[in-house]
Protein backbone atom coordinates (compact mmCIF):
# COMPACT_ATOMS: atom_id res chain seq x y z
CA UNK A 1 0.00 0.00 0.00
CA UNK A 2 1.96 3.43 -0.95
CA UNK A 3 1.75 6.02 1.57
CA UNK A 4 -0.75 8.19 0.43
CA UNK A 5 -3.18 5.53 0.49
CA UNK A 6 -2.38 4.95 3.68
CA UNK A 7 -3.43 8.22 4.94
CA UNK A 8 -6.53 7.69 2.98
CA UNK A 9 -7.23 4.48 5.05
CA UNK A 10 -6.86 6.61 8.10
CA UNK A 11 -9.14 9.48 7.33
CA UNK A 12 -11.90 6.86 5.80
CA UNK A 13 -11.56 5.52 9.59
CA UNK A 14 -13.16 8.61 10.33
CA UNK A 15 -15.36 9.66 7.74
CA UNK A 16 -16.02 8.87 4.29
CA UNK A 17 -13.72 11.53 1.95
CA UNK A 18 -15.60 11.44 -1.82
CA UNK A 19 -12.63 11.47 -4.59
CA UNK A 20 -12.96 14.73 -5.59
CA UNK A 21 -12.19 15.61 -1.97
CA UNK A 22 -9.34 13.21 -1.77
CA UNK A 23 -7.77 14.20 -4.55
CA UNK A 24 -7.49 18.31 -3.47
CA UNK A 25 -6.25 16.56 -0.58
CA UNK A 26 -3.82 14.63 -1.47
CA UNK A 27 -2.09 17.44 -3.72
CA UNK A 28 -1.02 19.05 -0.88
CA UNK A 29 0.60 16.46 0.73
CA UNK A 30 4.31 16.86 1.16
CA UNK A 31 6.87 13.44 1.81
CA UNK A 32 9.81 14.21 3.85
CA UNK A 33 12.19 12.43 5.68
CA UNK A 34 14.39 12.78 8.98
CA UNK A 35 16.89 11.14 10.31
CA UNK A 36 17.33 9.55 13.86
CA UNK A 37 17.66 12.40 16.29
CA UNK A 38 16.65 15.26 13.87
CA UNK A 39 13.68 17.47 14.94
CA UNK A 40 10.58 17.84 13.32
CA UNK A 41 9.59 20.87 15.73
CA UNK A 42 11.60 22.28 18.73
CA UNK A 43 10.51 24.00 21.41
CA UNK A 44 10.18 27.92 20.28
CA UNK A 45 9.37 27.15 16.92
CA UNK A 46 5.69 27.54 16.03
CA UNK A 47 4.18 24.20 14.49
CA UNK A 48 2.72 24.82 10.90
CA UNK A 49 2.56 20.99 9.93
CA UNK A 50 0.47 18.04 10.64
CA UNK A 51 2.55 14.62 9.93
CA UNK A 52 1.65 11.15 9.34
CA UNK A 53 4.17 8.92 10.12
CA UNK A 54 4.59 6.09 7.35
CA UNK A 55 7.52 4.54 8.96
CA UNK A 56 9.92 5.15 12.22
CA UNK A 57 9.42 6.54 15.30
CA UNK A 58 8.79 10.16 16.95
CA UNK A 59 8.80 10.93 20.33
CA UNK A 60 7.30 14.08 22.08
CA UNK A 61 8.59 15.84 24.91
CA UNK A 62 9.33 18.93 27.09
CA UNK A 63 12.23 19.94 28.78
CA UNK A 64 13.65 22.49 31.72
CA UNK A 65 16.72 22.62 33.48
CA UNK A 66 18.18 20.01 31.48
CA UNK A 67 15.49 17.40 32.50
CA UNK A 68 13.40 15.92 30.14
CA UNK A 69 9.79 14.77 30.13
CA UNK A 70 8.38 12.56 27.50
CA UNK A 71 4.59 13.34 27.13
CA UNK A 72 4.32 10.54 24.05
CA UNK A 73 5.20 8.82 21.39
CA UNK A 74 4.20 8.01 17.65
CA UNK A 75 4.50 5.19 15.38
CA UNK A 76 4.04 4.37 11.79
CA UNK A 77 0.02 5.01 10.75
CA UNK A 78 -0.06 7.76 13.33
CA UNK A 79 -0.28 11.74 13.15
CA UNK A 80 2.07 13.79 15.10
CA UNK A 81 2.28 17.70 15.76
CA UNK A 82 3.28 19.89 18.38
CA UNK A 83 -0.67 19.89 18.53
CA UNK A 84 -0.56 23.37 20.70
CA UNK A 85 1.29 25.15 18.58
CA UNK A 86 -0.25 24.35 15.46
CA UNK A 87 -3.81 24.89 17.48
CA UNK A 88 -3.01 28.18 18.57
CA UNK A 89 0.36 29.93 16.35
CA UNK A 90 2.12 30.39 19.12
CA UNK A 91 5.77 28.84 20.36
CA UNK A 92 5.96 25.10 21.06
CA UNK A 93 6.79 24.19 24.28
CA UNK A 94 7.50 20.35 23.44
CA UNK A 95 9.94 18.96 20.83
CA UNK A 96 9.28 16.15 18.29
CA UNK A 97 12.32 13.84 17.84
CA UNK A 98 12.60 11.31 15.68
CA UNK A 99 13.63 8.09 17.59
CA UNK A 100 14.92 6.21 14.17
CA UNK A 101 14.77 7.58 10.20
CA UNK A 102 11.14 8.55 9.88
CA UNK A 103 9.30 8.62 7.18
CA UNK A 104 6.31 10.93 6.70
CA UNK A 105 3.75 12.81 4.91
CA UNK A 106 3.29 16.08 6.02
CA UNK A 107 0.31 18.94 5.29
CA UNK A 108 0.45 22.27 6.13
CA UNK A 109 -1.70 23.96 8.71
CA UNK A 110 -2.80 26.91 6.20
CA UNK A 111 -3.55 24.02 3.54
CA UNK A 112 -5.90 22.36 6.14
CA UNK A 113 -7.76 24.79 7.92
CA UNK A 114 -8.44 26.57 4.17
CA UNK A 115 -10.07 22.70 3.80
CA UNK A 116 -11.77 23.09 6.81
CA UNK A 117 -13.70 26.43 5.61
CA UNK A 118 -14.25 24.54 1.95
CA UNK A 119 -15.33 20.96 3.40
CA UNK A 120 -17.78 19.63 5.78
CA UNK A 121 -16.05 16.19 5.71
CA UNK A 122 -12.58 18.04 6.36
CA UNK A 123 -14.15 19.92 8.96
CA UNK A 124 -15.60 16.65 10.84
CA UNK A 125 -12.37 15.17 10.27
CA UNK A 126 -10.58 17.91 12.53
CA UNK A 127 -12.86 17.26 15.05
CA UNK A 128 -12.96 13.87 15.51
CA UNK A 129 -9.20 14.31 15.37
CA UNK A 130 -9.28 16.39 18.02
CA UNK A 131 -11.81 14.26 20.28
CA UNK A 132 -9.43 10.97 19.68
CA UNK A 133 -6.52 13.01 21.08
CA UNK A 134 -8.64 14.42 23.93
CA UNK A 135 -10.11 11.19 25.00
CA UNK A 136 -6.19 9.55 25.16
CA UNK A 137 -4.57 12.44 26.83
CA UNK A 138 -7.22 12.12 29.44
CA UNK A 139 -6.91 8.60 29.74
CA UNK A 140 -3.21 9.18 30.13
CA UNK A 141 -3.57 11.51 32.84
CA UNK A 142 -5.72 9.35 34.82
CA UNK A 143 -3.31 6.52 34.29
CA UNK A 144 -0.28 8.78 35.75
CA UNK A 145 -2.26 9.96 38.81
CA UNK A 146 -3.97 6.32 39.46
CA UNK A 147 -1.72 3.49 38.33
CA UNK A 148 1.71 2.43 39.94
CA UNK A 149 4.45 2.58 37.30
CA UNK A 150 4.45 -1.49 37.48
CA UNK A 151 0.83 -0.95 36.40
CA UNK A 152 1.67 1.34 33.61
CA UNK A 153 4.53 -0.33 32.42
CA UNK A 154 2.21 -3.56 32.45
CA UNK A 155 -0.25 -1.82 30.40
CA UNK A 156 1.81 -0.25 27.78
CA UNK A 157 2.90 -3.81 27.22
CA UNK A 158 0.04 -5.26 26.69
CA UNK A 159 -1.26 -2.20 24.16
CA UNK A 160 1.72 -1.50 22.63
CA UNK A 161 4.61 -4.14 22.76
CA UNK A 162 6.35 -1.79 19.48
CA UNK A 163 7.13 0.69 22.26
CA UNK A 164 8.56 -1.20 24.78
CA UNK A 165 10.48 -3.42 22.24
CA UNK A 166 11.84 0.27 20.49
CA UNK A 167 12.29 2.36 22.84
CA UNK A 168 15.53 3.13 25.39
CA UNK A 169 15.21 2.60 28.38
CA UNK A 170 15.78 6.59 29.39
CA UNK A 171 12.87 7.47 27.28
CA UNK A 172 10.38 5.17 28.30
CA UNK A 173 11.08 5.61 31.70
CA UNK A 174 10.58 9.16 31.12
CA UNK A 175 7.68 8.25 29.87
CA UNK A 176 6.56 6.19 32.76
CA UNK A 177 7.62 9.52 35.16
CA UNK A 178 10.23 7.24 36.85
CA UNK A 179 14.37 6.59 36.82
CA UNK A 180 15.68 4.39 34.37
CA UNK A 181 17.13 2.21 37.38
CA UNK A 182 13.83 1.72 38.69
CA UNK A 183 12.10 0.45 34.71
CA UNK A 184 15.66 -1.58 35.12
CA UNK A 185 13.57 -3.52 37.94
CA UNK A 186 10.06 -3.21 37.11
CA UNK A 187 11.39 -4.89 34.08
CA UNK A 188 13.83 -7.78 35.74
CA UNK A 189 10.50 -8.68 37.97
CA UNK A 190 8.25 -8.94 35.76
CA UNK A 191 10.99 -11.40 33.38
CA UNK A 192 11.19 -13.36 36.97
CA UNK A 193 8.09 -13.97 37.17
CA UNK A 194 7.06 -14.99 33.70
Amino acid sequence: MNHHNRIKLAFQQLVNLNLEQWAEFERHLEEVTFQKNEFLCQAGQVEQYLYFIHAGAVRVYHQTNQQEFTLNFHFADEFVSAFSSFLTQTPSRVYLQALENVQASRIHRQYLYQSYEKHHQAERIGRLFAETLFIHKTNREIDLLSLSAEEQYLKLLQKNPQMVNTISVKHLASYLGIQPESLSRIRHKISRNS
